[in-house]
């Protein structure tokens, strides 16, 4: 029987690497459908299901930034489908994560990782397990372990979508900063490298070779740190980056 996967991803190069990620991963026949944006997504799920959605997509991997939206409302919208919901970012923050697991994904995986990383963690789908980054298991070990001052550990409930109590998920986990840091404090470590990098005007091959990653994954760093920084150029970056004392 033919596996439906959808994968919905905005950069070509990103779109082609997931798609041979989930053909190493699996061996069943794959039918493996490519979208770069959230329209197409919801035409090819409604194509396929007939508004049943029993059937249709088996597997789908999302991205959290779409040139139409945010791959949060999809995950909102698939709430009645069987399919597995796979997030696949560059985003390991909080504020990322958790909206992400709470609006339905199944798992969460980091596009930066290794391509033999990704097949590892995908294939656990099998084994009933969610694929989970390595680093994304860590922070949500580490979110849910115990401080020295808590008299008893946060219960954690079995099923990977109830990562919560009884009262709203994580609603009181942190309190909201009256005075939130500036966009630019909010650089993620890989951000950073790779401001440090364009500030020293190496080119997006040379960054990718000195970080270990793929050239797509620095593109898509690249327009993080602008969309933070609120510039467009790579000289508008550096200059900021020189004054705040990044780099």
């Amino acid at each position: 029987m033919t596996v439906k996967v959808l994968i919905i991803e905005d950069n070509p190069v990103a779109r082609s690497f997931l798609c041979r990620v989930v053909r190493e991963s699996f061996s069943d026949a794959m039918e493996i459908t490519e979208v770069g944006d959230l329209e197409n997504a919801r035409r090819q799920v409604a194509k396929l299901s007939g508004g049943n959605p029993e059937i249709g997509f088996k597997l789908i991997l999302v991205d959290l930034e779409l040139p139409d939206g945010n791959g949060m409302e999809f995950l909102t919208e698939l709430a009645g489908s069987t399919a597995i919901k796979i997030v696949t970012t560059l985003y390991s923050d909080d504020d990322h994560l958790f909206p992400a697991l709470q609006c339905g994904a199944d798992g969460y995986l980091l596009k930066e990782d290794r391509f033999e990383v990704l097949v590892e963690e995908l294939q656990r789908i099998v084994r009933g397990q969610p694929p989970l980054s390595p680093a994304i298991a860590r922070r949500l070990l580490s979110h849910f372990r115990p401080s020295s001052s808590d008299s008893a550990p946060m219960p954690l409930n079995s099923g990977f979508g109830a990562l919560s109590t009884s009262q709203a998920p994580f609603a009181n986990s942190r309190g909201v900063a009256l005075d939130p840091p500036p966009e630019w404090e909010r650089l993620t470590p890989r951000e950073s490298e790779v401001l440090t990098y364009l500030s020293k005007g190496f080119t997006i091959k040379e960054i990718a070779n000195l970080m270990g990653i793929k050239w797509f994954t620095v593109n898509d760093h690249i327009k993080s740190i602008y969309k933070k920084l609120n510039v467009s150029s790579r000289a508008e970056a550096a200059v900021l980056a020189s004054k705040q004392g990044l780099v």
